[in-house]
C-alpha cells in the first residue's frame, strides 16, 4: 500500500469554515450563544497550530522530564476544565479530580504504552503523548459528565447512592454508544488516520481495538474513583 498521505493546503483546508459558519449563523438567528462558538473555533484553531510546532520539537527530544511535564500539564488542565460543569463546586472537587485522573487515566497509560506497546524508552514522546491525550481527554469527559449529574440527582434529594449509580451510569453513555457504532458506523481517528496513512485495516484494527478499550477503562475507573472521593465532601454536610 502507498504509504504517504497528500498535505492539505491552507487554501482548501479554509473551505472547512464554510460550514462552521453556517453553523454559527443558524445559533445567532436561534439567539443562542454564537459568540461561544466562535471563541471555541478560535481557541481550537490557535492551541492546535501552537500545538503543532510543540510537538515536532518534543518529538525530536529524549528528554523524560519534558514528557512527565506535558503529561502533568494534561492532568491538571483536563482536571480543570472537567469542573465546568460544576463551577460552584470547583475547588473543592478539583484536588479529587487531579487524583482520579491521575490514577485511573494513569494506570491505563502505564499498562498499554509499558505491556502492550513496550515503548523503547519507556517515555517514547511520539506515543506516549498522543495516547495520554486520549486517555486523560476521556478521563475528563468522564469526570465532567458525572459531577454535573451527580450534583443535579442531589439537589433532587436522591440519596448519595442512587445518584452516584446514575452518574456513573451516564458518564459511561459516550463511551458506550461507541463500543456499539465502531465497524457499523464509524471508523474511529486512529483507525482513520492508520488507513489514510497506508497503513493496512488488518494491523489498524488492532491498535483500535486497544484504544477502545483503553478508553472505556480510563473513563470507567477514574470516573468511579472521582465519584467515591468526593463522597467525602457529601457525607459531611
Amino acid at each position: 500500500m502507498n504509504e504517504t498521505i497528500s498535505v492539505i493546503p491552507f487554501s482548501k483546508l479554509s473551505l472547512t469554515i464554510i460550514p462552521v459558519i453556517l453553523v454559527i449563523g443558524i445559533l445567532h438567528a436561534w439567539s443562542l450563544n454564537w459568540k461561544n462558538s466562535i471563541y471555541a473555533m478560535g481557541r481550537m484553531l490557535a492551541q492546535l497550530l501552537l500545538i503543532g510546532y510543540f510537538l515536532s520539537y518534543i518529538f525530536e527530544s529524549e528528554s523524560s522530564i519534558i514528557t512527565i511535564t506535558v503529561l502533568s500539564v494534561m492532568i491538571f488542565a483536563a482536571s480543570w476544565i472537567a469542573l465546568g460543569t460544576v463551577q460552584d463546586k470547583r475547588k473543592d472537587y478539583f484536588h479529587f479530580a487531579v487524583i482520579s485522573i491521575l490514577v485511573g487515566g494513569g494506570t491505563i497509560l502505564l499498562i498499554v504504552t509499558q505491556f502492550v506497546l513496550e515503548l523503547s524508552p519507556w517515555f517514547l514522546p511520539r506515543y506516549m503523548i498522543p495516547l495520554a491525550g486520549m486517555i486523560f481527554a476521556s478521563s475528563m469527559n468522564g469526570v465532567s459528565l458525572a459531577a454535573e449529574r451527580l450534583s443535579a440527582e442531589l439537589e433532587r434529594n436522591i440519596p448519595y447512592i442512587d445518584s452516584r449509580g446514575i452518574a456513573f451510569r451516564a458518564a459511561l453513555i459516550p463511551i458506550t454508544n461507541s463500543l456499539f457504532a465502531v465497524g457499523l458506523v464509524s471508523l474511529p481517528g486512529m483507525m482513520t488516520g492508520q488507513i489514510l496513512s497506508g497503513v493496512s485495516p488488518l494491523i489498524a484494527v488492532r491498535y483500535q481495538i486497544m484504544v477502545m478499550c483503553m478508553i472505556f477503562s480510563a473513563v470507567g475507573l477514574s470516573t468511579a474513583l472521582f465519584l467515591i472521593l468526593i463522597n467525602k465532601i457529601n457525607s459531611k454536610k
